[in-house]
């Protein structure tokens, strides 16, 4: 990493970003993970490289970053969720959720579902859905209920789960009624890009 990024601005495919996390799983050491799914996270904003410096200052991330993993490994999406939330300053779930969706994908056999994104613009578009939703079945103020329950950050474990069972019920559904591919990730990918709108 350190070689292909230097000081220029990068861009890491998501392929790439797995490759790192593979090396994670076998060195086990995942600060390399957590600075490639940042990068690849920010896209083109120049502030990023800041921001990661300021999460990576203090020392004890790697450690943490490894309970995090533990507890993916035998215990879920969920449970590394959990063990990252909070756990390093500011690393909030729109990022720890990027490097558990890479660190997931190159762990073997992750118990319960497949890890995904989980972050504003996600957020947003759920939002928008469960307005829609609330008004069809003529709840009152279903905006006012969908902004609490999908707020743009600080998503308890419980609220990622929800999240988690919603994209995969929903991918189910879509790949049982249309062409829709059987895999969650790219719905997610298609509600961040607003290729598809629920």
């Amino acid at each position: 990493m350190a070689e292909r990024v230097g000081r220029k601005p990068t861009s890491l495919s998501r392929a790439q970003v797995l490759a790192v996390a593979r090396t994670g799983v076998a060195t086990a050491s995942w600060t390399e993970t957590l600075v490639a799914s940042y990068v690849w996270g920010q896209g083109d904003i120049g502030y990023g490289a800041h921001r990661l410096g300021e999460i990576l200052r203090p020392a004890p991330g790697e450690a943490l970053l490894a309970q995090a993993i533990a507890l993916l490994a035998t215990d879920g999406a969920v449970a590394g969720y959990r063990g990252l939330r909070g756990a390093i300053a500011g690393l909030g779930p729109a990022f720890f959720t990027k490097f558990l969706y890479f660190a997931g994908g190159a762990v073997v056999d992750v118990p319960g579902p497949r890890l995904l994104i989980l972050d504003q613009r996600i957020a947003r578009v759920l939002r928008a859905y469960t307005t829609r939703l609330g008004e069809g079945a003529g709840l009152e103020e279903p905006a006012k209920l969908a902004a609490w329950l999908w707020t743009d950050g600080g998503w308890t474990p419980h609220r990622y789960d929800v999240y988690l069972r919603w994209a995969h019920g929903a991918t189910g559904q879509l790949a049982g009624s249309t062409h829709w591919p059987l895999a969650p990730d790219l719905l997610e990918l298609a509600l961040f890009s607003g290729a598809w709108t629920p």
